[in-house]
């Protein structure tokens, strides 16, 4: 999968760039990394890793806010990151959004790292990639092992959004699933586990902030995506099972300035609860309830190399 995406100051509305409920107050001891004795077919720790700070990754847009641009991609034998933060590699590992990662020093959420860690030698002929349960066990293991991470889990009742249907049905396209996968168009994500066999789901790309184009999505993608927007977890409450072709482009709160090229929203037009009601049919309710945070015990810069 590779992904890219802006990261800018939480009081800005984020361009993109991973829901898990749990039900009450619970805790879990800090997750040590896998015994090196392992299995070799466990894939319990990647045997090749290079960290480094970045020092050109962000950038200063005409409104004096600083900027920052992520890269990630899941190769089939490792994972690679370009400017990211100890808390969004975090939440990577253990699959949730950045929101839901909480504690430990500011440096967790400003300064970026370059990070290429890769399998070598899978120990068998027949594996020849990972699979997204492997890479974030990995990510987990190099976590703890040169950040040092230890971290429990914590489950509260917050405020979240229920995604439903709205008054006069939705107002979605049925992807063509007969159709052959087109070639992902600049600057698109491709949604789904590549790396657990042939890539399922669609493909999503923002153009500018509150401007997304996407193909054969599914609901628990789409969920993601607004998720991510709102910084709030979101729960499909829609009952769509299907893969979806639809455009939606809403002017964010906050509004960042566009990328060189993208498009930019109108400062007059509407918030995201209204462009899901009028373009997609949908509608975002406000209620309670629980939501699993990671939180963080103990965590140090990581050692160069």
């Amino acid at each position: 999968m590779f992904l890219a995406l802006n990261r800018a100051p939480r009081s800005t509305a984020s361009i993109l760039a991973l829901l898990l409920i749990a039900a009450s107050a619970s805790a879990q001891a800090p997750t040590p990394a896998p015994s090196s004795s392992a299995s070799p077919a466990a894939l319990p720790a990647f045997d090749a890793i290079s960290i480094k700070p970045d020092n050109a990754g962000t950038s200063t847009n005409n409104q004096g806010m600083v900027m920052s641009r992520v890269m990630l991609r899941t190769p089939p034998d490792g994972f690679s990151a370009s400017n990211i933060t100890a808390r969004m590699l975090i939440a990577n590992a253990y699959d949730v959004k950045e929101d839901q990662v909480s504690g430990g020093p500011a440096w967790v959420a400003s300064t970026g790292y370059d990070i290429d860690a890769k399998v070598t030698a899978f120990g068998s002929p027949d594996v020849h990639q990972l699979t997204s349960d492997q890479r974030r066990q990995m990510l987990q293991s190099l976590l703890a092992d040169r950040f040092q991470l230890a971290v429990h889990t914590e489950t509260k009742q917050a405020p979240i959004y229920e995604l439903t249907i709205a008054k006069g049905g939705p107002k979605l396209k049925p992807s063509d699933t007969s159709a052959a996968p087109a070639a992902p168009p600049p600057g698109a994500g491709l949604r789904g586990n590549p790396g657990d066999g042939p890539p399922r789901g669609g493909m999503m790309r923002m153009s500018g902030p509150g401007n997304l184009n996407a193909t054969a999505m599914s609901m628990p993608q789409f969920v993601e995506m607004l998720s991510r927007q709102l910084h709030t977890t979101i729960v499909d409450k829609t009952g769509l099972t299907g893969s979806y072709d639809l455009s939606l482009a809403w002017t964010p709160d906050d509004m960042p300035a566009s990328p060189a090229g993208a498009e930019t929203p109108d400062p007059s037009g509407p918030s995201i609860f209204t462009a899901l009601q009028e373009q997609l049919g949908l509608k975002l309710s406000s209620t309670r309830g629980p939501v699993k945070t990671i939180v963080i015990d103990h965590i140090t810069p990581p050692t160069e190399n």
